[in-house]
């Protein structure tokens, strides 16, 4: 099992999930992060610290494409660790439906 970073983390990217990863399992994008699949050690530490409740475990049903999605980028985008402020915006964006539209397959920053 793995836990994966889903819809609502897209344009909110909330950072709080990062500095608390012990293994540093989480790849930054332009808008928001996933986790790679084969570096989580499923501990779970993650999926209450995120404020816009976009971590799930792969045990929930209807999760495939996310966790397709996050392995897939967190091959090609950097390693993040250290916490940073999410967007300005990331709070008018929490919550709301459709945002895979504006998903971006550009790598963030990073570390």
């Amino acid at each position: 099992m793995t836990y994966v970073v889903t819809e609502n983390c897209i344009k909110c990217k909330y950072m709080d999930c990062v500095e608390v990863c012990p293994v540093d399992c989480f790849y930054e994008g332009e808008n928001m992060l996933v986790i790679h699949p084969d570096e989580c050690i499923d501990c779970g530490v993650c999926e209450p610290e995120c404020p816009a409740e976009a971590i799930k475990p792969d045990t929930e049903p209807g999760l495939e494409q996310w966790l397709t999605l996050n392995a897939e980028h967190a091959k090609a985008w950097p390693n993040i660790t250290v916490k940073r402020d999410p967007p300005a915006d990331s709070k008018e964006w929490d919550g709301k439906p459709g945002k895979m539209q504006h998903f971006s397959p550009n790598p963030g920053s990073g570390d």
